[in-house]
């Protein structure tokens, strides 16, 4: 339950701002509200299932090197808030593959978040919670934070349109971030 939560959390935080969310307001525009969700919610689940499998084998297979892995998770939790700050945008091709992408909403959908989401900060920050908290919880929990934060979106935007405090969110994640990183910093340092 606790590698649910500190991964519904953590990827909910690292989602805010993301491109992913833009992308889900783009898709909005086009399909059904509900066939984006389903189509967000496979992607992601197999995305991070792969994530918490690479990040559980890491912290098995170093097991007695808790210490550091914590200092190494840490310092890569520091790195998204970096990366946070420096912004994540839809360029006007991605924007524009979204609104003409052709085919069944829920497939479309579907592979562009997969593809997206490849190497995204969302992926690696569940790599780096697998390798400290239960494979199975930080993957639900993950998917779950990620899809969360991706139907805020899109029911923000619906609501609102361009008038959110992007600044506000980044600023949030990324303090939110710095924290997760300076505790997993302290905590690997009292146990090298």
């Amino acid at each position: 339950m606790e590698a649910f939560l500190i991964s519904t959390a953590v990827i909910f935080v690292a989602e805010l701002g993301d491109k992913s969310q833009l992308m889900a307001m783009t898709f909005a525009a086009r399909y059904r509200a509900r066939d984006v969700i389903i189509g967000i919610t496979v992607a992601t689940a197999i995305v991070h299932l792969a994530s918490v499998g690479i990040g559980y084998w890491v912290g098995d297979t170093f097991a007695d090197y808790q210490g550091a892995i914590a200092i190494v998770a840490g310092v890569a939790f520091l790195a998204f808030a970096a990366w946070t700050l420096r912004g994540d945008e839809l360029t006007e091709e991605e924007a524009e593959k979204a609104r003409k992408s052709q085919g069944a909403a829920i497939l479309a959908v579907g592979i562009a978040f997969f593809l997206a989401e490849l190497g995204d900060k969302t992926m690696l920050a569940t790599i780096t919670l697998a390798t400290r908290e239960g494979w199975f919880g930080t993957w639900i929990g993950s998917t779950v934070g990620m899809v969360a934060a991706d139907a805020l979106a899109i029911a923000v935007g619906a609501l609102l349109g361009k008038q959110l405090p992007e600044k506000a969110i980044k600023y949030g994640a990324a303090a939110a971030f710095v924290v997760f990183g300076v505790i997993l910093l302290v905590e690997g340092l009292m146990n090298v």
